[in-house]
């Protein structure tokens, strides 16, 4: 297992150094889902949530939280994103599988944006949903693929 980074010799917490590396195109995969009941998935398909339009909502919400992980996640660094994309998939009977993709040329990964943005997109359907679903899950939010720095290319298998 990888030496844990955002410790220094002491054992107190850091942000790593990136001063000496490289910038390399980078590419970030998450994927995500938030069940809910079937109506209100429907309500959903058909515009009808009082709030608006959920799904467009979410993925500005998602794309915000992707620029913003910085100052959500202690140990992020600030990256300049080149490009933040946000697609839902409706699965009947009451699922929305969300999938982030994020973009940057920069010196770290930007995993953690592609995460954040999935979880803020979830959360921001929940938000949206929950005066007439309080049942709704949010799970399995992974990392499917990395590109780009030092450790190279990684596929969830």
């Amino acid at each position: 297992m990888a030496d844990l980074t955002h410790f220094d010799e002491e054992g107190r917490a850091r942000m790593v150094d990136v001063s000496d590396k490289a910038e390399t195109a980078r590419v970030a995969v998450a994927r995500g889902k938030i069940s809910m009941q079937p109506d209100t998935l429907e309500r959903i398909r058909l515009g009808l949530i009082a709030k608006g339009d959920v799904l467009a909502v979410a993925q500005v919400a998602g794309i915000m939280a992707a620029k913003q992980t910085s100052q959500l996640i202690p140990m992020c660094h600030p990256l300049a994103i080149t490009g933040a994309k946000l697609s839902f998939k409706i699965v009947d009977p009451g699922e929305v599988d969300i999938e982030a993709v994020v973009k940057v040329t920069g010196k770290t990964g930007i995993e953690m944006e592609a995460l954040t943005a999935v979880s803020v997109a979830a959360l921001t359907i929940y938000d949206m949903c929950k005066a007439m679903d309080k049942t709704m899950t949010i799970g399995d939010i992974y990392l499917v693929e990395k590109l780009g720095g030092k450790s190279g290319h990684y596929r969830r298998s």
